[in-house]
């Protein structure tokens, strides 16, 4: 944890109900440090399901594989077969969709021996971070967010066939955050792919500065996962990096994403 970024919750069982009370708490929380995270809890996917629920209603990933009979349950998976992981490079979760996702609740099975770690960065401090300049120029510039070069093959070895087509969508470069009405910045190396109204070397030269900018570790935390760990963000203001240093070693796991709201700028 940083004094910018991540909270650890302890003295919950995210296997029984919570009280109304304690969700708003954990609500509260997350929008304070942006990622929370929470340890020993041997979550049932049915557990996983109805926690999220807490929260809103759960979105469906475009492309990646689920579990048998719960759409609603990402698999995140890697192993001494696999030829990527998931989540590498920095981005916020599947912001190619008209209404991205609020936030997501990631449970780590397996973890390897050693690595694995995944990077969380504060989008309110790296916005806050820029110049008054910077901020004036990016005011009001939209960019597109496109799922296409991302997810297209992207789980063939896994028997997941392609989609004729993938999420794309434009978005303010500055969101207003709803809940807590900060500015953060909204774009990212997975899915951003240009600035719309510029030429493209200028969309390049000034995504390539913002994406240096956000990855400085001034930003960061580092979670350190181990088995049956939680980590639930929010993909609004924070960004998140996982490192594949593991291999030939499995990490496995399952993902529930709760449904957001079109990006609104400030």
């Amino acid at each position: 944890m940083t004094p910018l970024i991540g909270a650890e919750i302890s003295g919950l069982d995210l296997r029984k109900p919570l009280a109304a009370p304690v969700v708003e708490e954990l609500r509260l929380a997350l929008a304070d440090h942006l990622v929370l995270f929470f340890r020993d809890q041997a979550i049932s996917p049915e557990q996983h399901v109805a926690f999220g629920r807490n929260f809103g209603e759960l979105h469906r990933h475009p492309a990646a594989p689920h579990v048998e009979g719960r759409p609603e349950v990402m698999i995140i998976a890697a192993d001494e077969t696999s030829e990527r992981a998931n989540g590498e490079g920095w981005h916020t979760d599947v912001s190619c969709d008209p209404e991205p996702p609020m936030g997501s609740i990631l449970h780590i099975k397996a973890c390897p021996p050693e690595g694995g770690d995944t990077l969380f960065a504060n989008m309110y401090a790296a916005y806050d971070a820029l110049s008054d300049r910077m901020k004036a120029h990016l005011d009001g510039l939209e960019a597109v967010h496109d799922g296409e070069h991302v997810y297209r093959g992207l789980y063939a070895n896994l028997g997941v066939a392609d989609k004729p087509s993938y999420p794309r969508a434009r978005h303010p470069v500055v969101r207003t955050h709803p809940w807590t009405g900060r500015k953060c910045l909204y774009v990212n190396q997975g899915f951003t792919t240009h600035l719309v109204g510029l030429p493209r070397e200028e969309s390049a030269a000034l995504l390539g500065y913002l994406f240096r900018h956000m990855a400085h570790p001034l930003f960061q935390c580092r979670f350190r996962w181990t088995p049956d760990a939680i980590a639930f963000w929010d993909n609004r203001s924070a960004q998140h990096h996982a490192i594949w240093d593991y291999w030939p070693h499995r990490r496995f796991g399952r993902r529930v994403t709760i449904k957001g709201e079109r990006p609104v700028g400030g």
